[in-house]
């Protein structure tokens, strides 16, 4: 775009003024790897259970302090369109598995690099792009062969089971944890786990963060904890039956305008003697039908609850709509619009419910323990915010992890040993190609190098030594040695017991390599003059950012 007093010619003249436009292998091709790489470098360090965690502000000024990827790239507001690419590579591994983002994003990272490299030996993106795509369908055949024998039939009722297959990914968020951690989320998931595993729902294992205490305190309850108080003086019912109402529990305005001509005083003391008469051939009514207890998912109002009293019903105010159909959910209630006599098939049944104090905190335990019970809880403590959120993160990644086993419980070697295996494989597989695309399935081979590594440097270790001798014990026939991060040194997996899931490595590998070769596709970029309207930094003091 020089001098505008020219007129300008070929592309420039075809696009709006205020366009930018990149070609070429230089200005496209490496720019564009050159955005992926800094994405990979951020999760890289957060990767496996040495991993450090990230302080991330985001644009309203909350404060993450996680080694968990997907929540990193989520907060980061990544701009360039190329990075976005990995970013949504991640998310699509978060949303399918939940576990292994930064896998995802890491290793992508690392092929792109090596493309780079390639890039300036001489070969084309295409080569580049068949040789990766020839790799990943070798590896995913790689994976089959390396999947540890008759892992594919597993009771998902059976604890210890799931505990082996969950523990490498709670350790990789809170190492030194997953001991005290795993048995909880087992628990909680084997609970809810329905007559058909493969119908499980993540969303039926709830978390409660309570502050205080120490992780050694956390539980697990059948049922709901709910972090509000009764409202009402009674504060434990047992056996009871419950009614649900969306619409709070008070007298309401009619729902057309209504003009009262009032006369005398004896009119004026009648007509709110009949409100109150109301009322309670409300509440009398809701505890006729055998209600024990009522909840509410608006306000309670003054004299509604005086009555509640008086009929001996306990009230609890549910103020979020999603709480309150999980609430119905665990009681098999029906959540009824309006305050009115239910039907005895609305209403549900609760085994206890109790107002308990933790740690200072007065939370109400619902509990449901003998009807198919369909909620539970694992109550964290902690002793601060964000402990205690990246507590609930590691608890996210082992019930995803359950949801994962229910579909595919097959495991193969982790802590390293899958990748070391795959790489040496994909580096003899690369000797037999004829074709420039040999150096490329050669590059994607040395790219498994890059779970090693990172997990070796992460644990302060000597990243070549390890691998030097993970392929010496690797070429002996070996394939289950992996790195033993507390010792620094390489060790049989099933002595450690650090197994993966087939299915997290698939579509970690699957997604990365999708997005390496979207990525690689790309020579030109073509950006428009962004739309109108005063940018962000224009804006005037004091304003916020929507």
């Amino acid at each position: 775009m020089v001098g505008f007093s020219m007129q300008p010619y070929g592309i420039q003249g075809m696009l709006k003024e205020g366009h930018r436009h990149l070609s070429g292998l230089d200005e496209a091709v490496i720019k564009n790897i050159d955005a992926c790489k800094q994405l990979s470098t951020i999760t890289r360090t957060s990767l496996g259970p040495n991993g450090m965690n990230k302080m991330v502000i985001n644009h309203l000024d909350k404060l993450f302090i996680t080694n968990d990827a997907a929540t990193i790239v989520n907060e980061l507001e990544v701009q360039h369109p190329a990075a976005k690419i990995l970013v949504l590579a991640g998310k699509a591994q978060q949303e399918e598995i939940g576990d292994g983002a930064n896998l995802t994003i890491s290793f992508a990272g690392e092929l792109l690099q090596n493309a780079e490299e390639l890039i300036r030996m001489g070969l084309h993106p295409s080569e580049i792009i068949s040789g990766y795509t020839k790799a990943i369908n070798k590896s995913v055949e790689i994976l089959e062969d390396l999947v540890e024998k008759g892992s594919e039939n597993m009771n998902v009722r059976n604890k210890d089971e799931v505990i082996l297959r969950m523990r490498a990914a709670v350790a990789s968020k809170q190492f030194g944890q997953e001991d005290r951690l795993c048995p909880l989320i087992a628990e909680a998931c084997i609970q809810v786990c329905p007559k058909n595993p493969a119908n499980f729902n993540v969303d039926n294992v709830r978390v409660a963060k309570l502050l205080g205490g120490g992780l050694h305190d956390s539980t697990v309850v059948q049922g709901m904890v709910l972090k509000n108080d009764a409202v009402g003086t009674i504060k434990r019912m047992e056996k009871a039956k419950v009614a649900v109402f969306v619409g709070g529990v008070d007298t309401s305005a009619t729902e057309t305008k209504g003009t009262v001509l009032i006369h005398n005083a004896e009119q004026l003391e009648n007509y709110a003697k009949t409100e109150e008469a109301k009322v309670e051939e409300l509440i009398k009514a809701v505890a006729e039908s055998g209600a024990k207890v009522i909840v509410s998912g608006a306000a309670v109002g003054e004299m509604a609850l005086h009555f509640c009293e008086r009929y001996k019903l306990m009230v609890l105010k549910v103020s979020s709509k999603f709480e309150l159909r999980r609430f119905c959910r665990t009681t098999g209630a029906v959540a009824l619009l309006k305050l009115s006599q239910p039907n005895p098939d609305d209403l549900g049944y609760i085994d206890s419910i109790s107002v308990e104090e933790i740690g200072g905190i007065r939370v109400t335990v619902v509990k449901n323990e003998q009807g198919g019970n369909s909620v539970s809880t694992i109550v964290l403590r902690g002793s601060t915010d964000s402990i205690l959120d990246d507590l609930e993160r590691a608890v996210d990644d082992g019930v995803n992890t359950y949801k994962a086993m229910c579909r595919d419980s097959r495991i193969i070697p982790g802590a390293a040993a899958t990748e070391i295996e795959l790489a040496r494989r994909l580096k003899e597989f690369s000797f037999r190609e004829t074709g420039l695309d040999q150096y490329a399935i050669a590059k994607f081979g040395e790219s498994f190098e890059m779970v090693p590594k990172t997990l070796a440097e992460n644990a302060g270790l000597n990243a070549m030594e390890i691998i030097s001798s993970l392929y010496a014990e690797n070429a002996s026939g070996n394939t289950k040695v992996g790195i033993d991060l507390e010792e620094g040194v390489c060790k049989d997996v099933s002595t450690m017991n650090v197994w993966d899931l087939y299915i997290t490595k698939y579509f970690a590998l699957k997604y990365a390599a999708d997005a390496v070769c979207t990525v690689l596709r790309v020579d030109q970029i073509i950006m428009a003059k962004p739309a109108g309207g005063p940018t962000r930094r224009d804006q005037p003091a004091g304003m916020d950012e929507d």
